[in-house]
């Protein structure tokens, strides 16, 4: 493939950047997110149709949520009000909405109020505009890399569609890219960008067409001050030191580790080591990851290979002796062990159907045999009297005795699993119960 290659006069750099200056203003230079801007799609018939309602737009950084709100803006021919939730209030809200009904009054012009990280504002700054919504003086588009069900208002949830911005392709990146290039080239002069560099920065962007732009504006600029091309090792260097997409306490981070989780249930070593991988590459604090791990052992390995329990411990234990990265083999090692050890959850539902019983019974009194008698008060009163000792009884099995309260029926909750170690478990409690 040829150099992308532009040959306009050359120009001085403008003050905006270029992610900025590469704003799409049509629906024709938009690119992604075909899902709703395909024909007949969605917002597509919304931004067509000029059929204004208010949204939420939520996806991930770079995939075009402010310039979806500006398009559907200008398309509408609405007043365009954008607030960042960052550095803005209440009274940045009330401004705006005094704005609204003075057009609204005079000019009949509808007036769009977009706030861009909206998951910023708390629910009490948004519910200063849910009355306006309402009431149709403005309409609100938000834009949130956050899950709208947990950080905005279900009544204002309730008044806004909510669209679903995926990150964008590496093909997409690229497309952006070479636009860019062309476009750059003709305020700044020429410069030549060899095709890998272009591949390598479109995938070091990872889905965010700001980010990508972002690199290739440096890359641009160390380019010209040198021999007028984007060269794949300039590209690389650029590129370096970035990490995939990787929330820590947002919806990404515990997809993710839902996801690997769910890879060692499912007793699949490789893709669990994958997500193990991409979390840890994403800067997730490995002890985190230690402490989901122990729960797997005892959430879905259990008993059927209590190795696993030792395992996750001792991985947690070369962490904190090694840190990072070489601690991290040690995480690594425990995961794959999981995925591939027996599974039972046999402990963890045993676990939760003794927790209910225990909160629904209240406090059932311990029967007297059962309780310690350490003072001559307390044996006069018969705690402890008839216990039976188990290690005096055959089979060191006191063969008939119930230890449930006396007001409780007993109760089966642990029912192991045919797998593992919980096979010998089974066959033990199967002889102890026919005594």
């Amino acid at each position: 493939m040829a150099s992308a290659e532009v040959n306009p006069p050359a120009g001085a750099r403008g003050g905006r950047p270029l992610a900025d200056r590469m704003r799409p203003t049509s629906l024709e230079e938009f690119v992604g997110q075909s899902h709703l801007l395909a024909p007949g799609k969605p917002l597509r018939r919304l931004i067509e149709g000029r059929s204004l309602h208010s949204m939420i737009l939520w996806g991930p950084p770079g995939t075009g949520k402010t310039t979806l709100a500006r398009l559907v803006a200008r398309t509408c021919d609405a007043e365009f009000v954008a607030l960042s939730a960052v550095m803005a209030g209440v009274k940045d809200v009330r401004a705006a909405v005094e704005r609204a009904q003075g057009l609204r009054s005079n000019s009949q012009r509808a007036t769009i109020l977009f706030l861009d990280e909206v998951h910023r504002f708390n629910k009490a700054q948004q519910d200063a505009f849910l009355p306006y919504v309402e009431d149709g003086t403005l309409y609100f588009i938000g834009a949130t890399t956050e899950n709208p069900s947990f950080e905005i208002n279900s009544a204002l949830l309730s008044r806004a569609r909510v669209y679903v911005l995926r990150a964008l392709s590496a093909e997409d990146v690229r497309a952006v890219l070479e636009r860019a290039l062309a476009r750059d080239g003709e305020t700044n002069g020429p410069v030549k960008a060899d095709p890998a560099a272009l591949e390598l920065i479109s995938r070091a962007a990872d889905g965010d067409a700001r980010r990508g732009l972002n690199l290739l504006e440096v890359a641009l600029d160390l380019a010209r001050a040198d021999e007028g091309t984007v060269t794949e090792a300039l590209a690389a260097e650029v590129s370096a030191g970035g990490h995939r997409r990787f929330d820590k306490q947002g919806e990404l981070f515990y997809d993710q580790i839902s996801a690997l989780h769910k890879a060692v249930r499912g007793s699949d070593p490789d893709a669990a080591l994958y997500w193990l991988c991409r979390m840890l590459d994403g800067g997730c604090d490995p002890r985190y990851i230690t402490r989901r791990v122990l729960r797997m052992a005892s959430e879905d390995i259990g008993n059927a290979d209590p190795r696993a329990l030792t395992l996750g411990l001792e991985a947690s234990e070369v962490y904190e002796r090694l840190g990072s990265p070489e601690g991290e083999l040690a995480i690594a090692q425990a995961v794959v062990f999981m995925a591939c050890a027996a599974k039972s959850n046999a402990v963890y539902t045993a676990f939760d159907a003794a927790m209910a019983d225990a909160r629904d019974h209240g406090t059932l009194e311990v029967p007297l045999r059962l309780r310690n008698a350490p003072t001559r008060l307390m044996k006069g009163l018969g705690y402890g009297k008839g216990y039976r000792y188990a290690h005096d009884e055959p089979d060191a099995v006191a063969a008939g005795e119930t230890y449930f309260p006396d007001d409780l029926a007993p109760r089966r909750y642990y029912e192991p699993v045919p797998r593992g170690l919980e096979i010998k478990i089974a066959e033990a409690l199967a002889r102890l119960r026919q005594k």
